[in-house]
Order: structure tokens, then C-alpha cells, then sequence
């Protein structure tokens, strides 16, 4: 393919052929919904008594499908599969590799809304978040193949007279796959497929919210022309198959995308050599934020206002790229904070069918209470000046929720929330406010609204994060624009989109002969 990677353009609801293409996508899911997916291993469909349940989370009442859930001896099979799909699996022209993503795009763009109403029923995301959530799906799925071809020759390097030498790539082996909720389609299928086209094999464990989607990709994959053995689908518990698979001898790496928490436990289990293992575990990990919106006295405070809101609140704050913490200048804080307020107020929160929804539901029960405990503990660190309220009777919805006058050192100011809450805080001066913006364990993402160019230099330099933005919001990053990944406790800086991306997932060898 001699196309060049061009991003996925978003859809244009407000056009009503687009409408009435994702009303009748959303059709066609609801009528498939309750399906069984089995566990894919090698070339085998594994039914289980015991499965995985995926809800509603708009609609608790909802089954939307379920999928076979692995045991250890699951695990251990698709273990053996993927070592012996490995084998000619390693030895494919990497082009012939990238053909089968290219094909897996095209089949996911056909069939885009289809994919983007599946997140609608089983993420809860509203229509742009959904239909951005696939865009980004396709996106790496082709940027990665660019990537993998342009790999293909290695780097080059210097030969004196008599001798040939060569620098190339080679894929690293078995890796486990362990993907988020968030982005149920798009990180899910990017970390599987980075992995794939490098010329790895993978066990994919998913999301427990979020399997069903995962189950489709993988249909998808298949029916791209994937070898089997490739990619096994076992989703599971963490507990049971999770630990079981970082632990093994057998495993190359691990690709995890979550929580700070899980994150460092299979960062620290992966460092144990096993019996058996004969090589150090590379571990990619992408753990979260605490990612700030700072704004300048001299900013364009509606920007400011809407960049703040938008960061906060996009998929209910459910991402870690989210703008948790809004830093403002005292000489303009009550303005754009009133600004927040008003347009925090004009969101529309309710069910992600809806084309006017602006804001779903939160994930889960867990998530539900865990954001309520936070707002309890945000009422006595700050004033509640939007929001505060939820209602778990139907679905987990929770309004969107403000706190200003927050203490720099604060729990609401330090601590990942991941669901619809801002912490608003005041600043002396420049130097303050880049001080606050750096003063978590995390630097995922950050922004900074100014028209003060010797502040915006000063901050390009100084503010702490993997990807920092000018004035605009902190989240949205787009594949092969703007390379994703972060500093600090927010994980290995692993720039997912990015130019080198895939070669975390190989490594390099040298040749050199004598003439």
C-alpha cells in the first residue's frame, strides 16, 4: 500500500445521513445483544460453564453479551499455542504481516458504526466519544502497518572496507495483552496489534466490562486472514489467569494498559526470573494521570473555560488523559471559574443512545461508589460549586461535578479519580501554577492556555508531562500526531501512535561479516 497514514476523520451527526446510520447501527446491535463468545485458542472455540457477563452500564438490567471465561489450563494451552504459532509466525515478510491490518481496517471501517454503537451498549459512550473511540481503532491499525514496513530494512549502519555489517529488527516472542475499559476498541485492539505486526504472538485478556467488543475484534482479525495462534482470546480473572501469565517462563513481554496500582504489580512480578525463563520481561505500561489545565492571566478565558470543562468531563472523565485539576491565575480565577460553572451546567447527562448526550454513565457499580466516596471527601477539601449528585437506581450516572478554592496538596488534587470530578485550583503566579501542575507522581498530560509566549517556551520546557498541549484541552491525542504516553508513575512513556512504538515490541541484532 503506497497510500500515506492519513487519520481517520470523525463523523458529522448534525449531517442526517449520519444520523440515521448510527440510529440504525444501533438497531442492529440491540437486536444481536445476548450472544455467547467463546475463548479463542489456536485454532479452537472453547465454550466454559463460567462466564463473564457484560452489562449495560446506562442499563443494569441489559445483558449485552457474554463471554467464556479461561482457567489456568486455558492459559496454559494458548500459552503453547502462540509459542507454536511463533515459530513461522516470526518468519513472515513484514509486509505480508501489515496486509492483514490493512485488511482488518478496511473490514472495521465498513462496518464503523456498527463498532461504535457496540461501545455505545458496552462502554456507555456517547456518539462522538464512540465513533472517536473506532476512528482511532482503524487508525492504528494502519499506522501500525506503515510502521512495520518502514521497520522492515532495520537502521542503517557504517561498513569499512572489507566487511558488511547490518542492524535489524526481530520480534521478541509470546506477549500478554491486558487492555482497559476506556478504550475498549481502540487500545485494546492498538496494544494487540502493535504486538502482532512486529511479528509477536499474543494472548489478548481484556477488560472484564468490556469483553464483548474485544470478542468482535477478534472475529474481525480472523477474518482479515490472521494465521491461528496469533492472537488467543482469553479473557479472566486478573487473580486466576492474569498473575498466572505474567509469571510464566514462557512469556517475552507484557502490554498493559490501567490503573497505577495494577500497573506496578505486574511491573514488579515481571521482574522475578522463573524457573525455566531464559530472558529478562520487557513490560510496556500505560497506568494513568492527575493532568492539569493550566490557565495564564493573559489566556482567552472562554477557551480557557471550555478546555477546562471538556477535559474533565469528555466519556465522564473515564480517561487518564482527563483534565482532573484546573490551576488558574488569581487575577482571572472567579471569571473562569463562573465560565466553568456555566457551561458545566449545560451538559446533558443521560443515556449514551441518545444523539444529544454529551455525558453517559460512569463504568460500573465499583467505579460508582469510588467516584461518590470521592465527592464526599471533595466536600470537605473544597466548595461544591457543580454537580455532586449521582443516581445508581438504572445505570451508574453521575452529574458533573466542580469543587473550587482546592488545596494544591489536596486528595481531589493528587489522587486518580477517573470518573466526572475537577479540582479547581488558585495560583499566585507563573511560577506557582508550573509548580502545582508538576507537583503529582503522575505526568501523563497537560495544557496550558496563554498567549504570554516567554510562559509558553518556560512551560514547553518545564511542565513535567509526556504530552503537553497549547492552548487546547489535555485530551484527544490522535494517532501518529500526537504519540501518547507519560512520565513518572503514569507508566513507561511507551508513545503508543508514535514512531517507535513498535519496536518495543522487538529487538535488535547485529550482523557483521568479514569479506
Amino acid at each position: 500500500m503506497t497510500r500515506e497514514y492519513k487519520h481517520e476523520p470523525f463523523t458529522d451527526f448534525s449531517v442526517a445521513s449520519n444520523k440515521e446510520a448510527y440510529e440504525k447501527a444501533l438497531n442492529l446491535v440491540n437486536s444481536s445483544l445476548g450472544k455467547d463468545f467463546p475463548l479463542v485458542i489456536g485454532a479452537e472455540k472453547v465454550t466454559t460453564d463460567a462466564k463473564i457477563v457484560s452489562i449495560n452500564p446506562a442499563n443494569k438490567e441489559e445483558v449485552i453479551g457474554s463471554v467464556s471465561k479461561a482457567t489456568q489450563d486455558h492459559a496454559e494451552k494458548a500459552m503453547q499455542e502462540a509459542l507454536t504459532a511463533f515459530e513461522s509466525w516470526k518468519k513472515w515478510d513484514p509486509e505480508h504481516r501489515a496486509n492483514i491490518l490493512f485488511r482488518a481496517a478496511a473490514i472495521i471501517r465498513r462496518r464503523k458504526h456498527e463498532f461504535s454503537a457496540y461501545l455505545t451498549k458496552e462502554a456507555g459512550k456517547p456518539w462522538k466519544e464512540a465513533d472517536a473511540d473506532t476512528a482511532e481503532a482503524i487508525d492504528f491499525l494502519e499506522y501500525y502497518a506503515r510502521q512495520a514496513v518502514k521497520l522492515k530494512a532495520g537502521q542503517p549502519v557504517v561498513s569499512r572496507e572489507g566487511e558488511f555489517n547490518k542492524f535489524n529488527y526481530i520480534p521478541l516472542g509470546v506477549g500478554i495483552v491486558i487492555s482497559p475499559f476506556n478504550f475498549p476498541f481502540a487500545i485494546m485492539a492498538g496494544t494487540a496489534v502493535a504486538a502482532i505486526v512486529s511479528g509477536n504472538t499474543v494472548l489478548l485478556k481484556p477488560a472484564n466490562s468490556t469483553p464483548v467488543i474485544a470478542a468482535k475484534f477478534v472475529e474481525v482479525m480472523e477474518e482479515a486472514g490472521l494465521p491461528a495462534g496469533v492472537l488467543n482470546f482469553v479473557p479472566g480473572s486478573g487473580a486466576e489467569i492474569g498473575d498466572y501469565l505474567v509469571d510464566h517462563p514462557k512469556t517475552r513481554f507484557v502490554s498493559f494498559t490501567g490503573s497505577r496500582e495494577v500497573g506496578c504489580r505486574i511491573y514488579e512480578r515481571a521482574a522475578k526470573v522463573h524457573p525455566g525463563q531464559i530472558w529478562l520481561k520487557r513490560v510496556i505500561a500505560e497506568m494513568g494521570g492527575k493532568d492539569t489545565v493550566v490557565v495564564d492571566k493573559d489566556a482567552d478565558l472562554d477557551l480557557a473555560a471550555s478546555s477546562i470543562v471538556y477535559s474533565a468531563f469528555g466519556f465522564s472523565g473515564q480517561k487518564c488523559s482527563a483534565g482532573s485539576r484546573a490551576v488558574i491565575h488569581q487575577d482571572v480565577y472567579d471569571v473562569v471559574l463562573e465560565k466553568a460553572v456555566a457551561l458545566t451546567k449545560e451538559l446533558t447527562v443521560g443515556s449514551p443512545e441518545e444523539v444529544g448526550t454529551y455525558m453517559g454513565p460512569v463504568i460500573d457499580q465499583a467505579s460508582y461508589d469510588k467516584i461518590m466516596k470521592y465527592i464526599e471527601i471533595g466536600k470537605g477539601e473544597g466548595r461544591l460549586v457543580a454537580g455532586g449528585e449521582g443516581d445508581d437506581s438504572k445505570g451508574y450516572f453521575i452529574q458533573p461535578t466542580i469543587f473550587a478554592d482546592v488545596d494544591e496538596k489536596a486528595r481531589l488534587m493528587q489522587e486518580e479519580i477517573f470518573g466526572p470530578v475537577v479540582a479547581v485550583c488558585k495560583a499566585r503566579d507563573f511560577d506557582h501554577m508550573l509548580e502545582i501542575a508538576n507537583n503529582t507522581e503522575y505526568g501523563l498530560t497537560g495544557a496550558l492556555l496563554s498567549n504570554n509566549r516567554e510562559h509558553i517556551e518556560r512551560a514547553r520546557e518545564e511542565f513535567h508531562v509526556g504530552n503537553f498541549y497549547i492552548n487546547r484541552g489535555c485530551t484527544g491525542a490522535i494517532v501518529g500526531y500526537q504519540p501518547f504516553g507519560g512520565f513518572n508513575m503514569s507508566g513507561t512513556d511507551s508513545k503508543a501512535g508514535g514512531p517507535d512504538y513498535l519496536i518495543l515490541h522487538m529487538q535488535a541484532k547485529t550482523t557483521s561479516e568479514t569479506l
